[in-house]
């Protein structure tokens, strides 16, 4: 009789990201985060964005880069009239290009 083992495959989610390419529209961010947000809502974002983007540091301030956006909707889902300022999809030509992987 073998032995079953009850370990969960592990995703390296950098790695998978990395595969992808990110076509950043410097001048025109397509998600801006309110200065006021609250401890609460900057929580929610930091737990559930898939791409990690929401970040508090060491001091505990916050940051976010929209850079490595995956243009899932997320934040928009669970902030979008408390916590951002402004949320839309990129410019054509511009966010994310998924690649297989």
């Amino acid at each position: 009789m073998s032995e079953q083992t009850s370990e969960r495959p592990q995703v390296n989610v950098d790695a998978k990201l990395a595969i992808d390419k990110f076509n950043v529209d410097e001048a025109n961010p397509h998600i801006v985060v309110k200065e006021d947000i609250s401890d609460a809502d900057f929580h929610k974002l930091m737990i559930c964005c898939p791409a990690g983007l929401y970040k508090l540091d060491e001091d505990g301030k916050k940051s976010f880069d929209y850079a490595g956006c995956l243009e899932c909707g997320t934040c928009r889902i669970l902030c979008g009239k408390t916590g951002l300022e402004k949320w839309t999809f990129p410019q054509g030509t511009m966010g994310v290009e998924y690649r297989w992987g």
